[in-house]
């Protein structure tokens, strides 16, 4: 029996088959061996392909196999759905969220905080974040309404401190910064403490709002576009025009206002007046005059209402979409609401049509008729124009009396006839409505009463 299964196995047999037999006979372990060893002395080792095969898949698995043989290959299991969850998703833009470039500027300061007041998350970029403690603690003194929804959230943690240097810094770099922000706002200019800097307008007021300008438009999440410039970029006048003895400040900031106007985001470009003397305190008694451009070329307007401004810009970008707009303020004007100043300055392109959402309701089916021309009537009751009441009797003549009393049918009493309810035709001459009621019996006297007569003298005779 044994050397039939030998036989079909193949002819020789070595140590490592013999090895598995203990697990089959553990008593007889040591017999096994040395009869394993007699016969592989006495017999030349020649083994069938098969039969090597099958040795060298048992020395692959077996626990105690040599380390230079490879690995076993790690049953490969399928992969869940869980990568396609996990996949990166686009960013999706942000609508609250405001990027606001030069913030700690005595504009930019107070539209973060205007913006906070109205809801928006801020991402402030700034070119040194020490420099960036005054905003911090100025936006967390900030006292919002209970009523508003934006309360819920403290006013510190809308505020978002991002270090941007738009100078130095490559458009990676600045896109990275304003992130998925929907809006941008840009209050930089060169400082009037470097003065002697002859290079100032043109690396500040040009260079980096340029730079700004295409990371916005690589950014492909920015919706809008504030720029603030001054009066007097594209019309000379007094004393606007004094400015360009800076250095040709007002010169850069009409070639920075250029390549927004040509980078295709809609924009809105604030040219404000002298913000240099007014406080905070200058609107109690200035209100707000918002014109087109090359309207002023001079006046006055305080940092705070150029910084509301912006605030209701954001809330209201259709109003202000591509506009350019010229702010002072004045004490003779009057106070009217920012929506109603942005909506009497022009627009350089048409708006885009409002997307329809879900609370829209259809037109009704009634509302229709007013598209072929016809008005819709105010009352219901004009549906039934042609049906009029019927008019009341017309009082006969007096003809219609006869001796016996009134006719019946004068007085409209026992006649069902509704042709006699009728209106009277045009042809037939209308009789006036008498005053009284008593017209009708004209004809009919009260009976007089007997009077007293005097006894004729020839009548009477004396009694005898």
């Amino acid at each position: 029996m044994e050397a039939a299964s030998r036989q079909k196995l193949g002819v020789g047999m070595d140590s490592t088959v013999a090895s598995l037999s203990p697990l089959r006979h553990p008593s007889a372990s040591s017999a096994c061996k040395l009869r394993t060893a007699a016969s592989t002395a006495s017999r030349p080792a020649a083994a069938s392909p098969r039969l090597l095969k099958l040795n060298q898949r048992i020395i692959s698995t077996a626990p105690g196999a040599s380390s230079n043989s490879p690995p076993a290959r790690p049953r490969s299991w399928p992969r869940a759905n869980s990568a396609k969850r996990t996949a990166a998703q686009p960013p999706q833009r942000e609508k609250d969220l405001v990027f606001v470039a030069g913030a700690t500027g005595r504009v930019g300061s107070r539209a973060v905080r205007e913006l906070i007041k109205l809801g928006f998350r801020v991402r402030a970029a700034v070119r040194n974040a020490q420099r960036a403690s005054t905003l911090v603690q100025s936006v967390q003194q900030l006292k919002l309404d209970d009523n508003d929804d934006a309360a819920a959230i403290s006013p510190a943690a809308r505020l978002e401190i991002v270090e941007c240097d738009l100078e130095k810094q490559p458009q990676e770099g600045i896109v990275k910064a304003i992130g998925n922000a929907s809006l941008v706002v840009c209050s930089i200019g060169a400082s009037e403490k470097e003065i002697l800097d002859v290079t100032g307008p043109y690396r500040i007021d040009y260079s980096a709002t340029s730079n700004l300008v295409q990371a916005a438009t690589a950014a492909a999440m920015v919706e809008h576009f504030i720029l603030v410039t001054s009066l007097g970029t594209s019309k000379i006048g007094f004393p606007a025009f004094l400015l360009n003895l800076f250095w040709g400040v007002l010169f850069w900031k009409r070639r920075a206002e250029e390549a927004l106007i040509a980078s295709g985001i809609p924009y809105t470009i604030v040219r404000p007046g002298g913000m240099e003397r007014p406080t905070d305190a200058f609107k109690e008694t200035h209100n707000l005059v918002v014109a087109a451009e090359d309207t002023y070329v001079g006046g006055l307007v305080s940092n705070l209402q150029v910084a509301e401004l912006i605030g209701r810009m954001a809330k209201h970008r259709r109003a202000a979409y591509c506009k350019v707009v010229e702010v002072v303020a004045e004490t003779t004007a009057p106070l009217l609401p920012v929506e109603q100043l942005l909506s009497a300055v022009p627009s350089k392109r048409e708006p885009p049509a409002e997307e329809e959402t879900e609370d829209v309701k259809p037109k009704p089916a009634a509302a229709t008729a007013g598209e072929a021309g016809e008005g819709r009537p105010l009352s219901p009751n004009m549906t039934f124009v042609d049906l009029k009441p019927p008019s009341s009797p017309s009082p006969s003549s007096s003809s219609s009396v006869t001796d016996g009393g009134t006719d019946s049918s004068s007085l409209g009493i026992g006649n069902n006839n509704p042709s006699d309810h009728q209106p009277q035709g045009e042809n037939e001459v209308k009789q006036e409505r008498p005053l009284s009621p008593y017209t009708r019996f004209v004809d009919l006297k009260p009976p007089s009463s007997p009077s007293t007569s005097l006894p004729s003298s020839s009548s009477s005779s004396p009694r005898s």
